[in-house]
């Protein structure tokens, strides 16, 4: 599981080189300053109270409201999966005016308008057409991906064991296992689910509470553990633990009607995404469903400068990007001497690839610019429009890179180089 911190002083001071203007509300309530900056920093609002952590969670600090620390904690504890992390993408630009497209529908496209897309329900492209913009200018693109390494339930996910229930899951990415044993894990995802009127519908469904876990071994029973190292089988340890097997026995006589092909997962488990999506089990057609970490991102350190979080690659990135889309065409006036396009995509399969019709191997980043070089030009007779604008286009992807305390070099799991074990050269600098 990915776990990190980066600092919002980080965060905060990334730049943002491609979508220009990038305004960043001037309000943001910080309440720590490196001391090497604070004869050159304004007074910021201090805060005596609890850790932020969202804007469901009871504990968020009021100064924070509204800031871009608060407002990322928020994306993060949102996007549970590739599919949150998409539609509360596709919220956030609804409610900034962008106008959502169909890509199976014409486009009819104006110089400063706001526009954007989704595909398969979990990549998204945003673009911002200038005011000033020619035929043959280029696009300013930034992009990110909305999946992370996580575990998948089987096809079939029933299994038992001794007594208990589990729950069948597969690997997905490059993620660090062992980090999966004893946490309070959770199901989130995708339901196709069949209607009143005989329709399917897909949903997105989130159980909050926790539902699952991965046990470890007690030390009696694995003595040479801190000798030889913790390495799990992925097969037969990595089995997520659901209930006892009496709570299935008990259910038996309400669950004899279910089809075929929901006994390839637990009676209990259906009943229990079923009570979710407020539908009947015989109505849940098909499930795509991520195992997910209950507990909530937030804030952290001694001077709350750090973001905990699992996720973080490539959600922080998605955020930043999102957000720099937005801010920067906020108002009416900020498209007005802009020449260009300015886009952001984020797409989904990243970390198995990216050949998937959702992945950045897809040519769906392309066939927008396509077709809004072809919808823009009206009646434009010259030559090799698209390809001018390819060649006046810049894309910029990035990561945020911080501290992992932990021992490899990992930039996909850990997202950060380690002082002690690979040397100062490999780390980014705090503080000056």
């Amino acid at each position: 599981m990915k776990m990190a911190a980066i600092t919002r002083l980080q965060l905060l001071h990334h730049p943002f080189p491609i979508l220009k203007p990038c305004p960043f509300p001037h309000s943001f309530n910080f309440n720590f300053i490196p001391p090497n900056l604070r004869h050159a920093t304004r007074p910021r609002k201090f805060s005596t109270t609890l850790p932020l952590c969202s804007n469901s969670d009871p504990i968020r600090e009021v100064g924070t409201k509204g800031s871009i620390v608060g407002d990322l904690l928020d994306y993060l504890n949102e996007s549970w999966t590739h599919f949150h992390a998409t539609a509360e993408a596709k919220r956030q630009l609804i409610a900034a005016g962008f106008h959502l497209l169909n890509e199976n529908d014409e486009w009819d496209l104006k110089p400063g308008g706001r526009y954007f897309f989704t595909r398969n329900m979990s990549s998204l492209v945003a673009f911002a057409i200038g005011e000033k913009y020619t035929v043959g200018n280029g696009f300013h693109v930034i992009a990110a991906h909305t999946d992370s390494p996580c575990l998948k339930l089987k096809p079939k996910s029933a299994s038992s064991k001794s007594g208990y229930l589990m729950v069948n899951v597969q690997t997905y990415g490059s993620g660090l296992w062992h980090t999966w044993f004893d946490r309070d894990l959770s199901v989130a995802g995708r339901v196709i689910v069949r209607g009143s009127d005989g329709s399917f519908m897909h949903k997105l469904v989130k159980i909050k509470r926790p539902l699952l876990r991965v046990p470890t071994l007690a030390i009696h029973l694995d003595r040479t553990v801190n000798k030889d190292g913790f390495k799990p089988n992925l097969e037969s340890h990595l089995i997520p633990l659901l209930s006892t097997k009496l709570e299935e026995t008990s259910l038996e006589s309400k669950e004899k009607s279910t089809s075929s092909s929901k006994a390839a997962h637990h009676p209990l488990f259906m009943r229990v995404l079923s009570d979710e999506l407020n539908c009947d089990v015989d109505d849940i057609m098909s499930i795509e469903l991520n195992v997910c970490d209950t507990q909530p991102s937030c804030l952290g350190g001694g001077n709350n400068e750090f973001i905990f979080s699992g996720r973080l690659d490539n959600l922080a990135s998605s955020y930043c990007a999102l957000r720099a889309l937005i801010d920067s065409c906020k108002s009416s006036g900020d498209l007005s001497s802009e020449h260009a396009i300015r886009m952001v995509a984020l797409f989904d399969n990243e970390e198995v690839g990216s050949d998937s019709v959702q992945g950045a191997g897809a040519p769906t980043m392309f066939q927008a610019m396509r077709r809004i070089v072809s919808c823009l030009a009206n009646e434009y007779i010259g030559e090799g429009a698209f390809e001018r604008a390819i060649r006046h286009s810049f894309l910029g992807a990035y990561q945020i890179y911080n501290f992992d305390f932990g021992a490899s070099w990992t930039l996909r799991d850990s997202s950060v180089l380690t002082i002690c074990r690979h040397g100062s050269w490999s780390s980014p600098k705090f503080h000056g």
